[in-house]
């Protein structure tokens, strides 16, 4: 009996059933393809309780952290993405994001501030997150869009700042910090982020 169910075990597809119970697990929290892959690990915060604001494509996979606030915050992501291990991409405005796109592990992408500049009110804040969760109104964190266009590449421990586009089949190179838009096919490294070359435009 024990080596029938030991050869049934093998059977089963182990890294699918995970991919199902990770997906039944968010399915109040965001709108996802049959293909999506949320892998061990991922984590999807909607503080709106509204599965439209966040939208994940065909066969793309998530390893990391999508938040959107309880005040406001879409998150929108093509087709054949990958987000990995430790990304946190945080919404309280929009961040959209095409196909092909390859996120690596440790990367940030901001929309906003995440707490006000003014001490007071940052102080008020942090109380309310604390004892009531992240507020859902009379909160303005300086949001602005990000925009990550088709096929570029950001690697590990890059962030990528409010109101910043990245370009088509841009690279933002390994601990970079992206503070201003990003050209087409633009390779960029360093604090802040500065053009050092072109992609080639050909696969």
């Amino acid at each position: 009996m024990l080596a029938l169910l030991t050869k049934f075990w093998k059977l089963i597809p182990i890294q699918r059933l995970k991919n199902q119970w990770n997906r039944a697990w968010h399915a109040n929290d965001a709108l996802f393809e049959s293909t999506t892959h949320l892998h061990k690990g991922a984590q999807i915060l909607n503080l709106q309780k509204n599965k439209g604001q966040v939208r994940i494509g065909h066969n793309t996979h998530i390893r990391g952290e999508l938040l959107v606030f309880a005040h406001g915050g879409e998150i929108n992501i093509g087709n054949y993405c990958y987000v990995g291990e430790g990304t946190k991409i945080w919404s309280a405005k929009n961040i959209r994001i095409g196909n092909y796109v390859l996120i690596a592990h440790g990367v940030n992408i901001h929309d906003n501030i995440s707490h006000p500049i003014n001490a007071e009110l940052r102080r008020k804040h942090t109380e309310q997150i604390i004892h009531q969760g992240h507020p859902k109104k009379d909160i303005e964190l300086k949001e602005k869009e990000v925009l990550i266009m088709d096929d570029a590449w950001i690697g590990f421990n890059a962030t990528v700042l409010r109101g910043v586009t990245i370009g088509r089949g841009a690279v933002i190179g390994a601990c970079s910090v992206v503070t201003e838009n990003v050209p087409d096919y633009a390779i960029v490294v360093g604090n802040p982020a500065r053009i050092i070359g072109y992609a080639n435009k050909q696969a």
